[in-house]
């Protein structure tokens, strides 16, 4: 669920550090947990996402810890990890190797410009309270978000799965290039890979707070040290180069910023996107709020710290927020544990260097199994095909295309959806319940009947420009149907909260047709905004107030034929 601020011109910033207010002692122990968890799979992940990054391997993690503390100090979802994310590093790696060589001390300059200018435009995007846009992603939408990044993630840790060469491109090259170079998999590293996502699988099913990606990590890495398999062609990370990070921004300028700024929008917008929809499904799979606004700012300005310390932009993470949630994490004091574990970890990066390549693809691969909710993509298929379809195109797209399109695909299809029930909307014709005021569709199974000479019909929406000629429509249509020569018409207004313009003109086109027919009309429980419409454009006059009620069954007894005036 989601809370919003307070109307205003800028986000209303509760106290810091929100999600450990009141913190409980009983919490201390899942979070513990949570944070080895997170520090077992954060470790190796950001050490990866460096390379796909085009940065040394540190500037991961000092990304993890700038975004870990800023959103835990600014953001509001207890449960949501930022730091280097596989998503969007490939994504201004392309773009900034356009501009300079990868690798090149211009190359890390103009990464780290960027990832400040991600930061600023996703900070301000919170601070404007810009996030109603998070609004649009429905649960299925967010269903099919979640599972098109679990693809994502599983096809990007095959090569190291079978210990293949890396590979860039699009989801469906990946794959192919897997398929076609399975001769040359190392079975040992693949064997590695097999235990490890088993041994997590099966502490998933015993205990879910115990931590097997930690165990997984240790345990493989001392294998692969033992038996010397890094000498049979088991890839590991290797030598990690470590220092204190260079505050501030070397390569400030406006040329640079001139080359920076159209990729670091691109990227803003895939971060907004993916921000947003981890923050709202974790949300509504744990049942606590959040702020969408506040979860941007600290979002961003993890991203404007990782920039100033020479790393790069940082992201929410839908994998590591789900190893949190799953196990057991209630607050951002999970996040800071595994930071802090990470500060610990800099300073003795030598130990990392026998960790295999294949424990880091088998926990995302399990981490993504999670992601990919079957059960309810076929709760949605039973509920609405056409919501389902919504969730399958978001999640073939964000898969196979990319996550800013399939977001975007999924909320313009979503949007003009609900554009298409609103311009179609259902109405009724209703009748009295026996023995009852109460009024009905007549396909109600206490069975209502109809009033003779009297017709109700009930509007489902606001009656606007799209709708205006149906509605009429469906007035011509149930006075048509009508068992006896109908004398009077009621309008059920419920849901008639709002009447524009070209719905006034047609309603007044409707009132002067019935009276030439001497079929007086009259409107039941108006609300809303209609009613002061009504009276602007004249028709509360044309119709009669003394014609307006608070319930149909008085607009009946007062209107239907026979009734004394």
């Amino acid at each position: 669920m989601t809370v919003s601020p307070e109307p205003g011109r800028w986000v209303q910033m509760p106290a810091l550090m929100s999600s450990l207010h009141g913190y409980r002692r009983r919490w201390l122990a899942p979070d513990l947990l949570a944070g080895l968890t997170l520090l077992a799979i954060a470790v190796p992940e950001q050490l990866a996402t460096s390379r796909l990054a085009g940065m040394p391997p540190i500037t991961g993690l000092y990304v993890f810890i700038a975004g870990t503390i800023a959103f835990a100090v600014l953001g509001s979802a207890p449960q949501l990890s930022v730091g280097a994310d596989s998503t969007i590093a490939p994504l201004f790696a392309a773009g900034i190797a356009h501009i300079s060589p990868t690798g090149s001390a211009h190359y890390m300059a103009l990464v780290s410009l960027l990832a400040v200018t991600v930061g600023v435009l996703v900070a301000v995007v919170g601070l404007l309270r810009l996030g109603w846009i998070a609004d649009f992603l429905s649960a299925p939408i967010i269903t099919g978000f979640l599972g098109g990044v679990a693809v994502i993630i599983v096809v990007h840790q095959l090569p190291d799965l079978f210990a293949l060469p890396p590979v860039s491109g699009s989801t469906v090259h990946r794959v192919a290039n897997v398929l076609g170079h399975l001769g040359q998999a190392n079975g040992w590293a693949l064997g590695i890979g097999v235990a490890v996502f088993a041994v997590v699988t099966a502490a998933e099913r015993i205990d879910r707070k115990l931590p097997a990606a930690l165990f997984g990590l240790v345990g493989s890495t001392l294998v692969v040290a033992a038996a010397g398999l890094h000498g049979h062609g088991v890839p590991v990370l290797g030598t990690v180069a470590h220092g204190a990070p260079n505050i501030g921004l070397n390569d400030l300028s406006w040329s640079s910023l001139g080359h920076v700024v159209p990729i670091a929008a691109v990227v803003a917008l895939v971060v907004l996107s993916q921000s947003a929809a981890t923050t709202r499904a974790f949300a509504d799979q744990g049942g606590y709020a959040v702020d969408v606004n506040r979860d941007f700012v600290g979002v961003g300005a993890g991203s404007i710290l990782a920039g100033l310390a020479g790393a790069f932009a940082a992201n929410a993470s839908p994998a590591r927020t789900g190893a949190v949630a799953s196990a057991g994490g209630r607050t951002q004091f999970a996040g800071l544990a595994a930071a802090a574990g990470v500060v610990l970890v800099i300073p003795a990066a030598g130990l990392l260097t026998d960790v295999p390549l294949a424990t880091l693809a088998a926990i995302l691969i399990f981490v993504a199994t999670r992601l990919f909710h079957v059960g309810q993509l076929v709760s949605v298929f039973r509920f609405d095909k056409w919501e389902f379809g919504l969730a399958i195109v978001t999640l073939l797209t964000v898969a196979f295309v990319g996550v800013e399109q399939g977001i975007g695909v999924a909320v313009g299809l979503a949007i003009l959806d609900r554009t298409r029930r609103s311009a179609r909307p259902h109405s009724y014709v209703l009748g009295k319940i026996p023995g009852s005021t109460s009024w009905e569709p007549l396909s109600h199974h206490d069975r209502p009947v109809t009033v003779p000479g009297v017709v109700v019909v009930q509007w489902l929406a606001p009656v606007y420009y799209a709708n205006a000629a149906v509605f009429q429509a469906e007035i011509h249509k149930a006075l048509a149907e009508a068992t006896t020569p109908p004398a009077v018409l009621v309008i059920d207004a419920d849901a008639i909260s709002d009447i524009d313009y070209t719905g006034t003109r047609t309603v007044r086109a409707l009132v002067d047709e019935l009276a030439r027919s001497h079929v007086v009309v009259g409107l039941a429980r108006a609300v809303g905004g209609a009613p002061q419409n009504l009276a602007r454009s004249g028709l509360l006059d044309r119709i009669g107030r003394d014609r307006i009620f608070s319930t149909v069954d008085e607009a009946v007894t007062a209107l239907r034929p026979g009734a004394s005036a």
